[in-house]
């Protein structure tokens, strides 16, 4: 819903002695607050309007002053106008303690008192809660109009769908009915139409079921809906649809029923040839089928077999396809986070001694390198990526992703977490369970459409025996349960095969529990789900203890950027077809005090290396037209066989078949990195 903006938001401030006035003036623009000066009473009266968000006005001002017309202006504002007034008094001038400034909040209404002298942050929070109370009565009046457009439009609806609007005070039984509503009941516009008469021409056989309808709403509050027979006075038999909703008073008393009916006698009608029809056709597929299903119960089986297979085969190419497309913007994205991330951290070097210029550098370096945890996980999806195993310390990783995963379930769900102190680190892949618990959790609030509790607890514990695929040993548990509607036993049994979910088409893609039950096994742990219909499910991660020698290392979540190591000047030839990038990663290296010479394509660098020109080691891209990086590398070691070589790849895999002796770095690499990987090539 719309609202006003900072920059339209404008105070009107009457202040007439002193510099009060600019004062105010000074200290609402700094705070981004626009105002207007109105040098006297009259003026001041003249511009109050529904525009102005707030007044200033000094107690002096109105001491002597003809309010009159101010106080018809306050009373004349419209029912969701209530203009705030900040009144600025001397020290002991605030409304306990003098009567002239209590007149004066019964005056204006709406009204704070500032003493004199205050402190600047003082006003301008008055002035920002004072704004805000109007942004509040602007957004009234908008739903006060989108009410009466509503209604407006309602009323249109109703006539055009031919439906007839009824209103029954409870306490008089008195009935309001439209025109519609009466020829519903065969009832012309100028008729008597009286509760009595409503009752008397629903059919007999239906009258009681009627009323009983409208005694179960007044009791319980559940709106009506009823379909019944009406005798018009001709004697003629017709259907009408009628729906009705509950109204109370503020105490919580019954006062009336409000509903809409409507002719469906043609529709009735139409159901019931359709209903005699269907049963005829019903009849003949049954026999049909029967005759079939003795002739042929394989054949058809064959059929539904071949069908579900290439069902199957049809979802595997639809992944296979989106994979492919995923993994191909992943990398392009890379590419793009390369040249940012590379000018970012030069640029930050220039501007090391500025707070702010340093601070904002900073934060879009993160915006970078988050994009940079992006695309590793669209790599991922597209089996761009080996998992990275390492140990990861899944307490801290679970409340790290706990206001994310707060944001994703929505305010109706609670987000319950139970947490130990003391977890063993487990031998894992970060990125891949942080993916595994969101799945989990959505799942979860999807199983919960009205809202409920999602629990998420960590545990340690022993697995004793080889069952359920789990080899026998020490497991932190990840549980993600809900109150949700819960699986039969047949459809658990499923509920890990891969494209098989129960989410309505559209709302799913069957692979969420199937990935997360294949990364169990590729940790060499499993998945345990558990379910009651109606009652929720529980769905248990276990992930192996990391070895000692795991343990050791540091935990995934961390991530300590490596020393810069000074190897001296190198001269080094860059190969990189993207311009933008080789400019990016030329400009950092030079940064590190090495010789570049830039090439945009293979046989340009191939042409360097043939005239003899002295290089330490090439750097090139792993993906060029023309000459890719491999076919690169192949050319240059017929040339120089000991030239050391750092291939740069967004993708973390190489094509399949391919035997390089290089050293590699991914994309987006930081100088720290490309700095570690030249010391790594060029040292000893």
């Amino acid at each position: 819903m719309a609202t006003i903006p900072d920059r339209n938001a404008l105070g009107l401030i009457h202040a007439p002695l002193g510099r009060d006035a600019q004062i105010a003036e000074a200290l609402l623009r700094e705070a981004g607050i626009s105002s207007r000066v109105a040098g006297d009473l009259s003026t001041f009266a003249a511009e109050l309007s529904e525009d102005i968000a707030f007044a200033v006005v000094t107690e002096e001002a109105f001491r002597t002053a003809d309010l009159r017309p101010i106080s018809a202006w306050i009373q004349s504002q419209p029912s969701w106008s209530d203009l705030p007034f900040i009144i600025l008094t001397h020290r002991g001038g605030g409304p306990e303690r003098n009567p002239a400034a209590a007149r004066l909040s019964e005056l204006l209404g709406n009204v704070s008192f500032i003493e004199r002298p205050f402190h600047a942050t003082t006003f301008i929070s008055v002035a920002r809660s004072a704004l805000r109370g109007r942004r509040r009565q602007y957004e009234a009046r908008l739903r006060i109009q989108a009410l009466d457009e509503g209604e407006r439009r309602l009323q249109t609806a109703l006539e055009a769908g031919r439906l007839g609007a009824w209103e029954l005070d409870l306490p008089t039984n008195r009935l309001t009915a439209s025109t519609v509503f009466k020829a519903i009941f065969g009832k012309g516009p100028d008729d008597v139409f009286t509760y009595r008469d409503f009752l008397t021409s629903v059919h007999p056989d239906d009258r009681e079921r009627m009323q009983n309808g409208v005694v179960a709403t007044v009791e319980t509050g559940v709106d009506c809906s009823i379909e019944c027979r009406t005798i018009w006075s001709d004697g003629s038999v017709h259907w009408a649809e009628i729906r009705s909703q509950l109204h109370k008073d503020r105490t919580g008393q019954a006062v009336k029923l409000v509903g809409v009916a409507a002719d469906i006698t043609a529709r009735v009608d139409a159901e019931e040839q359709q209903r005699r029809l269907n049963e005829v056709l019903e009849e003949r597929v049954a026999a049909r089928t029967r005759e079939l299903e003795e002739a042929h119960v394989a054949v058809m089986a064959e059929m539904r077999q071949r069908e579900h297979a290439e069902e199957r085969l049809r979802q595997s190419q639809k992944m296979e396809a989106i994979g492919q497309l995923t993994g191909g913007v992943a990398h392009d994205f890379n590419n793009l986070l390369m040249a940012v991330l590379g000018n970012l951290e030069l640029l930050r070097k220039h501007f090391d001694k500025d707070p702010k210029a340093s601070r904002l550098i900073d934060g879009a370096l993160q915006g970078a390198k988050r994009g940079a945890s992006l695309t590793q996980r669209l790599l991922a999806f597209a089996r761009r990526q080996d998992l990275h195993v390492g140990p990861v310390d899944l307490r801290r990783l679970v409340l790290d992703m706990v206001d994310l995963l707060k944001r994703s379930v929505g305010s109706g769900i609670i987000i319950e977490t139970i947490i130990p102190e003391n977890l063993s680190a487990v031998s894992a892949d970060a990125n891949q369970i942080e993916l595994a618990l969101l799945n989990l959790t959505v799942n979860a609030r999807d199983a919960m459409p009205e809202g409920g509790t999602i629990r998420i607890e960590l545990k340690e514990a022993e697995h004793p025996t080889p069952v359920d695929q789990l080899a026998p040993g020490r497991y932190v548990v990840l549980l993600v349960a809900d109150e949700g509607h819960g699986m039969d036993e047949e459809t658990l049994q499923k509920a890990i095969e891969p494209f098989f979910s129960t989410k309505e088409l559209g709302k799913g893609t069957g692979l969420g529990l199937s990935m997360i039950h294949g990364l169990a096994l590729q940790l060499k742990g499993g998945l345990k789900l558990a379910s009651t219909l109606g009652k929720g499910t529980r769905a248990e991660l276990w992930i192996p203890v990391a070895t000692l020698a795991e343990a050791a290392e540091r935990p995934a979540t961390a991530n300590p950027k490596p020393p810069i190591i000074p190897v001296g000047s190198k001269r080094i030839l860059l190969v990189d077809d993207d311009a933008l990038i080789a400019m990016s990663s030329a400009d950092m290296l030079v940064d590190l005090g090495h010789d570049v010479v830039e090439a945009y394509s293979g046989r340009e660098a191939l042409a360097y290396l043939e005239d003899g020109t002295h290089f330490d080691l090439m750097i090139t891209d792993f993906s060029m037209p023309g000459m890719t990086g491999a076919e690169l590398t192949n050319a240059a070691r017929r040339i120089l066989p000991g030239l050391p070589i750092l291939m740069a790849s967004g993708y973390s895999e190489l094509p399949p078949g391919l035997d390089l002796d290089v050293a590699r770095i991914g994309k987006p690499y930081t100088q720290d990195q490309l700095a570690a990987e030249i010391d790594k090539l060029t040292s000893g």
